[in-house]
């Protein structure tokens, strides 16, 4: 076994990990979870072995600076294993304060990458995480309106994507209609650089 690494994802928490990991696996990927930062020796060991991989870090509510360190030392692992693509799989409730921390990483993981682009999408909708317009919603109902609003540590009181996003980034923001991507690559390329 031999095949190239597809996929390498950097999850903010462990919970989001195994989500992501068992959704891969369900679909036939041969993944692997990897529990915190390990030494390079053991993610050498995993090559050639696994399509996907899945680096679960406990960042999402420690200070921005180490979320970013975290982050890039995982990307750097996963790309030392061929990976293709980099996801950063943040929560499907985009829970982050103003300062941070998925603006903050994102900026680092595109540093790192080369990238000057990315698309944010926090939604899942097998567990009821949709967006419209660039709002959240969980079960039907805005997420400023849910028990998130309430979390101790991340509290979601703006369901407005763009707006939550743009208060943890120098980078610019913004939103794509859903009209925008059915009307195919052209429209999406054109209202992007807008």
């Amino acid at each position: 076994m031999s095949d190239p690494l597809l996929l390498g994802a950097i999850a903010d928490d462990y919970t989001g990990a195994s989500d992501l990991a068992s959704m891969l696996t369900e679909q036939g990927v041969r993944t692997v979870q990897i529990v915190g930062l390990q030494p390079d020796s053991f993610i050498q060991g995993l090559r050639g072995r696994y399509q996907a991989a899945v680096v679960a870090l406990k960042s999402r509510e420690v200070p921005a600076s180490l979320a970013r360190e975290l982050a890039v030392r995982a990307a750097r692992q996963l790309k030392s294993l061929g990976a293709r693509q980099i996801q950063f799989k943040y929560c499907s409730t985009f829970d982050s304060t103003r300062e941070g921390n998925i603006g903050p990483v994102t900026e680092a993981l595109m540093g790192y990458l080369g990238a000057d682009f990315t698309v944010a999408v926090p939604s899942l909708p097998v567990n009821a995480r949709t967006q419209y317009c660039g709002h959240l919603f969980v079960n039907g109902v805005l997420l400023s309106e849910t028990h998130m609003r309430h979390h101790p540590a991340t509290p979601m009181t703006d369901p407005n994507l763009v707006r939550h996003l743009q208060q943890q980034t120098a980078k610019k923001v913004g939103l794509i209609p859903f009209s925008v991507v059915t009307s195919g690559v052209s429209s999406i390329q054109a209202g992007w650089r807008s």
